[in-house]
Parts: C-alpha cells; sequence; structure tokens
C-alpha cells in the first residue's frame, strides 16, 4: 500500500493544487500512472512520474498515493 507521509489534510490540499499548478486534471496524472512502466514499488513510480513530467517530490507523491487508494478501493469494489 502507499507510503503516506503526510497528514490526509495535507494530501487533499495537494491534490486540490494540482490542476491549478499543472494545467492537467488529477484523473490525467492518474490515467499516466496507468499507462506508465509496471513499477512495483511507491518510490519507484514518484522517481518516474517526476522524471517524465517535471513535477516536485510532493506533488508527485500525493498522485501516487492517490493512484493506490483508488487502485485498492477497485480491487474492493
Amino acid at each position: 500500500m502507499s507510503q503516506m507521509v503526510f497528514s490526509e489534510e495535507t494530501h487533499r490540499n495537494l491534490l486540490s493544487r494540482i490542476p491549478e499548478r499543472t494545467g492537467r486534471e488529477v484523473s490525467d496524472w492518474l490515467r499516466d500512472l496507468d499507462n506508465g512502466p509496471a513499477l512495483l514499488r511507491f518510490e519507484e513510480k514518484v522517481d518516474w512520474l517526476r522524471r517524465e513530467s517535471d513535477l516536485s517530490h510532493g506533488y508527485a507523491k500525493a498522485l501516487v498515493h492517490e493512484y493506490d487508494l483508488r487502485r485498492a478501493a477497485r480491487k474492493l469494489g
């Protein structure tokens, strides 16, 4: 599962700022992660997203955490 290092409130605040800071919706970033390389570890996904998209570490980590949360929810649903 995700390696969350910020509070839930910080996570939500980061996600809410991503569209304004990047010009792309969170769903677009999550699709990129879904279509990206099949990386196994959390930090590998963060590093890939940072390299490919020139995102800050905080935004990349928030996106990967959100991706993992939604993926886990799909498996349970």
